[in-house]
């Protein structure tokens, strides 16, 4: 039954913030858009909570998604800040690389041989940190392209378990011989077919993007690990895969530089994966 519902249109300003977000990192397509296939509630309303069970499930499952993708887009706005700070810093590691470079070049000019050597050094470890500053940038860059990945992963998988609700609250109509105006049943099974695709090329993505990320990081690691040794101290800097960030408890992530929607970075287990087939109902009755 394609009939609008007054919620309908809450439902899509619940993601209309991070829609264009989640579009951006999406391909080809426009990005993800609203359910265009809705059951009225009021008809199956008169049913025993005990029969609707398996609405009242995929309604909470439903939630949970929407909390996963707000969270996402949470995770994004901080990475996009942590981002901007890197980027200031590693214009800051340059000037202090061009000002240790013109220090050693005057050391050598007074031909002081402890003025000199202590020049070197400090210009060697002025060369690492504009290096290390280099790449956590690039790190930092690709965690933020991942968490775009995340977002738009995240919305589609929202989409996905609306579309479950909406198929569960069908599939009850159907198996009480309720069949409202308009209602075809083959309707919603198709929406949720088709969402749960989308949700499996998304998480695609995502994970592509993670492993981008992963490797960025490892680069940044090492080189920065060659700086810290030179430098003699262990850099403070956040390392969000690492759950390295500023705060508190590293399960959720910390300093609110989280990692995905279930605060490790992970998609859902197995038995929530959009890209497992989807069980065909088996109708009682009805159309």
């Amino acid at each position: 039954m394609t009939r609008p519902r007054p919620f309908a249109i809450l439902r899509a300003a619940v993601f209309a913030l991070s829609l264009a977000a989640a579009a951006a990192c999406g391909g080809g397509d426009s990005g993800p858009k609203p359910l265009s296939t809705h059951f009225q509630q009021s008809y199956i309303a008169q049913l025993s909570v005990d029969e609707q069970g398996d609405v009242v499930a995929a309604n909470s499952a439903w939630d949970v998604a929407k909390r996963e993708q707000a969270k996402a887009e949470a995770d994004l706005r901080e990475a996009k800040n942590t981002l901007d700070v890197a980027k200031n810093e590693a214009k800051a590691a340059k000037l202090d690389e061009d000002s240790a470079r013109k220090n050693y070049e005057a050391a050598k000019a007074s031909a002081d041989q402890n003025r000199i050597k202590d020049a070197e050094k400090a210009q060697q470890a002025a060369q690492l940190s504009r290096n290390a500053a280099d790449e956590r940038v690039k790190y930092y860059q690709n965690y933020h392209d991942w968490l775009k990945s995340l977002l738009r992963y995240t919305t589609e998988n929202a989409y996905w378990r609306e579309a479950q609700y909406e198929l569960a609250m069908a599939r009850l109509a159907q198996k009480k011989s309720i069949a409202p105006p308009g209602f075809n049943y083959d309707n919603f099974v198709q929406q949720e077919s088709t969402r749960a695709k989308r949700g499996a090329d998304a998480r695609g993505r995502a994970d592509e993007a993670k492993g981008k990320a992963t490797e960025a990081r490892q680069k940044w690691l090492a080189i920065q690990g060659e700086a810290d040794k030179v430098l003699g101290k262990k850099n403070e800097f956040p390392d969000p895969m690492g759950n390295k960030a500023p705060g508190t408890d590293p399960s959720v992530g910390a300093g609110g530089m989280t990692i995905g929607g279930s605060g490790d970075g992970q998609a859902p287990p197995p038995a929530d994966d959009p890209a497992q087939p989807t069980p065909q109902p088996q109708p009682e009755g009805g159309q």
